[in-house]
């Protein structure tokens, strides 16, 4: 939509964890020929929901040297930008949260560990979809919703919602 090339670097069901532990490696994609630009990162909901990870804090990061991270999701989601990071320093990283929609604070200690995140690191900001998306409640799920993920529109509804909240981030 914006002209640009664009590689998807993961899955359905993608944990940060798995990511990190086999994942990258297996496919390629610390490949320096693979850098990029910019990263949108979306983990979480498989993670604290799927696998009830402990979310953790950006204590648990060592700024020095990434493979001494804790292993939290926290710890897991810093070494991917890390690592990113090592490889291109001057490359933008955007922090996706989880919409809100389920009944528990979660979803707030991950928007909340995101933030830390985009303070801890350069050039990271936000994308809180759990303020400013819509709330992905049972009226929501009707129209974008298909068996237990989004349906064609609702990923295209999620795709303009980052395209367009990306692009307020550069404007502003």
């Amino acid at each position: 939509a914006a002209g640009c090339k664009v590689y998807n670097f993961s899955r359905g069901g993608m944990t940060a964890k798995e990511y990190w532990n086999s994942f990258a490696e297996n496919n390629d994609f610390w490949n320096p020929e693979k850098l990029c630009q910019a990263y949108i990162i979306a983990l979480g909901v498989n993670d604290i929901f799927g696998q009830n990870q402990e979310i953790g804090s950006v204590a648990n990061i060592n700024r020095e040297d990434y493979s001494q991270n804790a292993e939290t999701f926290c710890g897991y989601y810093a070494n991917i930008i890390q690592r990113l990071k090592s490889m291109q320093p001057q490359a933008r990283f955007f922090l996706m949260t989880m919409p809100r929609g389920r009944a528990d604070d979660k979803g707030d200690r991950h928007a909340k560990l995101l933030y830390d995140l985009a303070d801890f690191f350069d050039y990271t900001y936000v994308l809180d979809f759990h303020k400013y998306a819509p709330v992905y409640d049972d009226e929501f799920k009707k129209k974008f919703y298909l068996g237990g993920h989004l349906n064609p529109m609702g990923y295209m509804l999620t795709a303009k919602m980052t395209m367009s909240y990306i692009d307020y981030i550069i404007r502003h």
